[in-house]
C-alpha cells in the first residue's frame, strides 16, 4: 500500500512538473516577445542591460534555490547526528554547513544587487514602454521567478519521493 501511495504521489508530482514546464515555455515565449519590443525601442546599451539582467535573474534565483536546498539537506543530516556518529562526520557536516551558509549569504548579496539592477532596468524601460507594457514586463519578471522556484521545489519533492520509493522497494524481500 505504501509503495502504491508513493507511486501515486510521484505520478502527481510528475504531472505538476509537466504543467510547470509548459508554463515556463509560455513564459519564455512572452519573454522573447518582450525582448523584441525592448530591442526595438531602447538604445543598444540599454537593451544590453535588460538582457544581462534577465539572464542574471535566472542564474541568481537558481543559485539561491540550489544553495538553500543543499543547506537544508546538511541541516537535516546534522539533526540526525547521535552518539554513534563519528567525529570526522560531525566535523565534515559542520564544515559543509559553514561553507554553504557563507555561500548562501553571498548569493543573497547577489540577489540584493540584482534587485537594484532591476530597479535601474525598470527606470530605463519606463522611458520607452507604455504603462501596460511596463506592467507586462513586471509580471514577466515575477512569473519567471515564481516558475523557477516552483520548478525547483517540484524537482526536490520528486527526488525525495523517488529515494523513499527506492529505499522501500529495496527493503521488501
Amino acid at each position: 500500500e505504501l509503495v502504491a501511495s508513493l507511486r501515486l504521489k510521484l505520478q502527481t508530482l510528475w504531472e505538476e512538473r509537466e504543467l510547470v514546464l509548459s508554463e515556463a515555455r509560455e513564459c519564455a515565449e512572452r519573454g522573447e516577445e518582450l525582448e523584441a519590443t525592448v530591442r526595438d525601442l531602447c538604445k543598444p546599451n540599454e537593451f544590453e542591460r535588460y538582457m544581462m539582467f534577465i539572464g542574471d535573474l535566472e542564474k541568481v534565483v537558481s543559485l539561491l534555490l540550489c544553495l538553500s536546498s543543499r543547506l537544508a539537506r546538511v541541516q537535516n543530516a546534522m539533526r540526525r547526528i547521535d552518539s554513534n556518529t563519528d567525529a570526522e562526520e560531525r566535523r565534515s557536516l559542520n564544515e559543509r554547513h559553514k561553507l554553504l551558509s557563507s555561500q548562501r549569504e553571498d548569493a543573497k548579496d547577489l540577489k540584493e544587487n540584482l534587485d537594484r539592477r532591476e530597479r535601474v532596468v525598470s527606470g530605463i524601460l519606463a522611458k520607452y514602454l507604455t504603462e501596460q507594457q511596463l506592467q507586462y514586463y513586471h509580471r514577466f519578471v515575477q512569473v519567471k521567478t515564481s516558475l523557477l522556484i516552483e520548478q525547483k521545489d517540484l524537482e526536490e519533492q520528486i527526488k525525495v519521493f523517488e529515494e523513499q520509493l527506492e529505499n522501500l522497494e529495496e527493503s521488501i524481500p
